[in-house]
């Protein structure tokens, strides 16, 4: 044991939020993912109504997608509709479709990161 400790007796130097009387700060925590919790609802309900248009091949192929990541228009020029290079085609509605889900994905990202940048401390996964 160490010097001036007896047998039983606990040490004095506890951690704040540690032991007894760490409930109030975990109480205040509670809260503060309560309230994130809601409001990441609320700016994914959002996100759900957003639309993002994106093009390939300088306009060929227009793509528009929600926030849910779901093709909700999909428009491509006679023009580019070749029965001979059907490659092509798919490679400008393949681009178009991946930069509108990135696009998306960014915005999500963004809108979540305003949420919990102030609340990282937390240590908790996912934040």
């Amino acid at each position: 044991m160490g010097k001036g400790m007896r047998a039983g007796k606990k040490p004095k130097n506890r951690q704040p939020g540690m032991g007894m009387g760490g409930g109030g700060n975990m109480q205040k925590q509670l809260q503060q993912l309560q309230a994130m919790q809601a409001e990441m609802e609320q700016v994914q309900a959002e996100l759900a109504e957003k639309e993002i248009t994106t093009t390939a091949g300088g306009g060929a192929i227009e793509v528009t997608i929600n926030g849910n990541k779901e093709i909700t228009k999909l428009n491509i020029d006679k023009d580019v509709v070749d029965p001979d290079d059907v490659e092509m085609l798919q490679d400008l509605v393949t681009a178009a479709v991946n930069e509108a889900i990135r696009q998306i994905e960014e915005l999500s990202e963004n809108a979540m990161n305003e949420i919990t940048g102030g609340f990282g401390g937390l240590g908790i996964p996912g934040l």
